[in-house]
């Protein structure tokens, strides 16, 4: 079998897939080009739409995997450490690390590209998907705060809800701080103030969260 005229043959999508990821979260959608993109990809545009569709397909993808293996991964940890507060505070501290790794990008995919929406050339459906991961980060953290509350570690007249759009909030500004070059020991700062607003209830008493096996989507 011959290979596809333009593609290499050593071609590997998740790996393509994982460089153009770099483009969009350095770049955003709008400022990406097909140059850059099939430059560090090592395809023809021809490859590059035969593998993965037209440019807002391929961001589309991006975003899914960045979603699958920085958010969904980080906040896992919520799985393994059995206090909640612990596991927040572990959870804001590992996404602090990976905003501010210099072997990565600056800030949040998810964040640089919020600010191609509303922008007149910015498809729809790329908007759509990126207000969906925000979205979905919220819920994560929701879900985690019922648990919370089931567990007895967080007071039963507490909304989840606000606190988790309190954190999710605060996730979009450890990304913009980083972005604009803040370092890691502004971000943990920023972190350390924002954990001193977690209720706490000197009536409860917590009990050991049961591990869960995996995150459900």
């Amino acid at each position: 079998m011959t290979h596809e005229r333009g593609r290499p043959r050593n071609f590997d999508p998740d790996t393509a897939l994982d460089r153009a990821l770099e483009v969009f979260w350095r770049h955003g959608f709008q400022a990406a080009s097909l140059t850059e993109l099939t430059a560090v990809m090592g395809l023809s545009k021809p490859s590059l739409y035969a593998a993965f569709g037209d440019k807002e397909a391929l961001y589309l993808k991006a975003l899914e995997r960045y979603v699958a293996l920085q958010v969904a991964q980080h906040i896992a940890i919520f799985d393994t450490e059995p206090d909640a507060r612990h596991a927040l505070e572990k959870f804001l501290r590992t996404m602090a690390a990976m905003l501010t790794d210099p072997a990565l990008p600056c800030g949040c995919l998810i964040v640089n590209g919020m600010a191609d929406c509303g922008m007149p050339s910015t498809p729809p459906a790329i908007e759509l998907a990126l207000h969906k991961a925000v979205q979905g980060s919220e819920a994560r953290l929701h879900r985690q705060f019922i648990r919370a509350q089931r567990d007895a570690q967080l007071a039963p007249d507490i909304s989840a809800g606000d606190l988790a759009a309190f954190f999710t909030s605060l996730l979009a500004g450890l990304g913009i701080l980083a972005k604009s070059g803040a370092k890691r020991a502004k971000l943990n700062a920023v972190i350390n103030a924002a954990m001193r607003s977690w209720p706490e209830s000197p009536v409860l008493k917590p009990k050991r969260r049961r591990p869960v096996k995996r995150w459900e989507n």
